[in-house]
């Protein structure tokens, strides 16, 4: 059960910005906010509730003289005063850091990073990537949220997002990690029943297994769909996983990444000539790529 405990164990002090007393407590939460976005998101990490961080907020409002959040469609924003709190609470932060390390007698990341990325990247690169860092540091905690979305200019939520397509963001970085192809693959029992394809035109007489266009509203997974004829029928999924189980249980011919489907033997290319190439970015908010187990967790996905 979530409490209203104290985030750290450095209440003994205090720091002073622009002359005034501020709890390192409560910087310690404005970081965790500018990083995430959410006032939910950080309470979740830092283990209260959300009651707990508005409080804390409006006691360094206080005590600082001025706001140091505001609200925007993409979640909260740091002032230019909130922004001149970060050094100080990245501070504090390394300070915690530099006590465990001296517990340890290594230098160790610690602390929460949230992700979120589609299940395919997920499954078969991030996790892989990020259990490995984990390995090396003990004390760095990971929360995955698997979502395939479109990449927008202040997602809230996360430290580190990852994308189908190229993003258009401004505020935060992004960073290019792989290239994959959509193809068409079918199983030959399929096939042998509903007949072969040998031209475009031909899969209007087909079940197509792809995403559900609403849901997702990812442009260049839209793109690779609407270079289709519209299908006889569809069985649609916002998860790629469910794609692949449909099409091998013989039920359609599937717009599959050619990563998961080169892994399973039984599914044959179908209309070799389509081909759909697209990517997965990486985006960090900018608050969050100051955070060095954020930056672990990038440099693992880039290796």
């Amino acid at each position: 059960m979530q409490t209203d405990a104290p985030i750290s164990h450095s209440r003994c002090a205090f720091v002073h910005t622009r002359g005034v007393p501020a709890n390192p407590d409560d910087l310690l939460v404005l970081l965790t906010v500018a990083r995430l976005g959410r006032f939910t998101a950080a309470a979740d990490v830092l283990g209260v509730n959300h009651t707990t961080i508005s409080r804390r907020i409006a006691l360094l409002e206080k005590a600082i003289g001025g706001r140091v959040l505001v609200q925007t469609p993409g979640g909260w924003e740091l002032t230019d005063l909130g922004r001149d709190l970060l050094g100080p609470a990245e501070a504090i932060e390394r300070a915690v850091a530099e006590v465990g390390e001296r517990a340890t007698g290594r230098g160790q990341l610690q602390g929460a990073v949230r992700v979120a990325s589609p299940d395919g990247y997920a499954i078969h690169w991030l996790v892989p990537a990020v259990t490995r860092l984990q390995r090396d540091h003990p004390q760095l905690d990971l929360e995955l949220i698997t979502a395939t979305q479109r990449a927008r200019e202040a997602r809230s939520g996360v430290d580190l997002e990852v994308v189908v397509g190229r993003p258009a963001v401004r505020r935060s970085a992004a960073e290019h990690l792989r290239d994959y192809r959509l193809q068409l693959y079918a199983t030959k029992t399929y096939l042998d029943r509903a007949g072969t394809p040998t031209a475009l035109a031909d899969l209007g007489e087909h079940t197509l297994v792809y995403y559900i266009e609403s849901a997702l509203q990812v442009d260049d997974l839209d793109e690779a769909s609407r270079r289709l004829p519209a299908p006889r029928s569809s069985l649609r999924s916002t998860s790629v996983f469910a794609h692949v189980a449909a099409v091998l249980a013989d039920g359609g011919i599937g717009l599959l990444p050619d990563f998961l489907a080169e892994e399973e033997p039984s599914l044959l290319r179908v209309l070799p000539d389509y081909s759909y190439e697209t990517g997965y970015w990486a985006v960090v908010r900018r608050e969050s790529r100051r955070n060095p187990a954020v930056r672990a967790v990038l440099a693992a996905l880039l290796e």
